[in-house]
């Protein structure tokens, strides 16, 4: 469990960094720098999905040459890079650029940190080993949040101060890794590991094509932020409910994960789904009268998604892959999830520009709810 916890503790450190900054950007963008919601899904859809697709070959490089930290060094680098571009932007364009080098990071580092996870871990305690993980990251998102409000009040609408104090604890996280150890017992393959999609076992496809089609609804959560200011809530308000969400999340993640590996995955992954059809029903339906009870609680049940599916997709892949390609399909599955974001985000401002917010929610709760069904029956 040692390199779990490390690997817990870097993603706690730089998730307080990524979450002091991430539901202040649509704020940043729209108000200061005068973006539409349509800028904000072209950048946040181009972001996720050009890092995206890294990791799976981050993943095959991994799995290649039998090195976890080298990459997850490297990426958790990137993203430190990322924050210093957003601290000096002063135009759309240069938070752009911020965006795709710190998810370029993600991209790097995402399939060998958990690839080394489920090396390190027995597989009957899997999901505990990544609930774990999950917990320990959402943690200090949770604290990322506090304090970007208590940053964001202090300072009046600053974001550029928010921005330069996010620094710190992104180069803690780095430092961190280095402490992480190679699990030397994993032995370099006689051959490279293949990325063609028919070495994948049968069931392992079908959960990737349910999860591309789930992902077609599954915008950016920046997307929800902007809806929260669209009902009344002011930018610091909005950020005390990405809290709520944050705080759900993370204690969810590891009785969840633990959950999992004494009943299965599917229940979880399907009931996870299902939530976020409901959460993003409600959150189409939402109007400013409904500013109080029901958008906390929205945010609330949200969590419940978040906790239910993060963690345990990736101990389901890691179940469901061979060893020697492990790497190759935990980043082939981030790479397909991103690849969907990108059409995602887009879709979702253009519903929103053109036919109204409620759109854009409407269509993500058709498509959470299509795919929970769907694992029904590929799983």
């Amino acid at each position: 469990m040692f390199n779990v916890i490390i690997l817990g503790l870097t993603s706690f450190f730089t998730d307080i960094s990524s979450e002091m900054i991430y539901p202040l950007i649509p704020f940043f963008l729209t108000a200061t720098l005068g973006a539409s919601p349509a800028v904000l899904g072209l950048i946040e859809g181009v972001a996720e999905s050009s890092a995206s697709l890294l990791k799976v070959v981050s993943g095959y490089i991994s799995d290649k040459f039998r090195n976890r930290k080298v990459p997850a060094i490297s990426g958790y680098s990137s993203s430190a890079v990322g924050k210093f571009l957003l601290y000096v932007a002063n135009s759309w364009g240069i938070v752009f650029a911020a965006r795709v080098v710190d998810r370029l990071g993600k991209g790097i580092r995402t399939a060998p940190r958990d690839a080394l996870i489920a090396d390190s871990t027995d597989e009957k305690k899997r999901g505990t080993a990544f609930g774990i993980h999950r917990a320990l990251d959402t943690a200090g998102a949770a604290i990322g949040v506090v304090l970007a409000y208590i940053f964001l009040t202090r300072y009046t609408g600053d974001y550029t101060k928010v921005f330069l104090w996010s620094l710190l604890p992104a180069g803690i996280g780095v430092v961190l890794l280095f402490l992480a150890r190679e699990q030397k017992k994993i032995s370099v393959p006689s051959k490279s590991p293949s990325l063609r999609w028919r070495v994948l076992p049968r069931k392992l496809q079908m959960f990737l094509v349910v999860a591309l089609l789930f992902t077609l609804g599954n915008s950016s959560n920046t997307f929800l932020l902007l809806r929260a200011q669209n009902v009344g809530f002011t930018p610091a308000d909005a950020v005390l409910l990405y809290l709520v969400y944050n705080i759900v999340y993370g204690l969810v993640s590891y009785p969840a994960g633990k959950l999992s590996d004494l009943i299965g995955r599917k229940r979880l992954l399907v009931a996870g789904y299902f939530f976020y059809g409901l959460v993003y029903l409600g959150f189409a339906a939402v109007t400013g009268g409904d500013r109080g009870w029901l958008m906390w609680m929205l945010f609330g049940v949200y969590g419940l998604y978040s906790g239910f599916t993060e963690g345990v997709e990736k101990a389901l892949i890691a179940d469901l892959a061979p060893s020697d390609i492990r790497a190759t399909a935990i980043g082939l599955h981030a790479t397909i999830l991103g690849i969907g974001l990108f059409p995602a985000s887009l879709i979702a401002g253009e519903l929103w520009q053109h036919v109204g917010a409620s759109a854009t929610f409407y269509f993500g709760a058709a498509t959470g709810i299509v795919a929970a069904v769907g694992l029904l029956f590929v799983l």
